[in-house]
């Protein structure tokens, strides 16, 4: 029973963008791995841009300078 949890920045993806997501991660379990995809779990966290960071800065404050 695979669990796969995406986390992606809040920056608009869409429901088209995010099922596509579920799709392909879906399959690729399956042809890789032979996971029945009847129990494999796929999750999407959107996270705000001042909540992820890297090298020490929000990308938030990234995408401003």
């Amino acid at each position: 029973m695979p669990y796969v949890n995406i986390k992606i920045t809040r920056e608009g993806a869409t429901k088209e963008q995010k099922a596509a997501l579920i799709s392909g991660v879906t399959d690729l379990l399956r042809d890789v791995l032979d996971k029945d995809p009847a129990t494999t779990f796929v999750l999407i966290d959107e996270v705000d841009l001042a909540d992820w960071g890297v090298h020490g800065r929000s990308v938030e404050e990234l995408r401003q300078s």
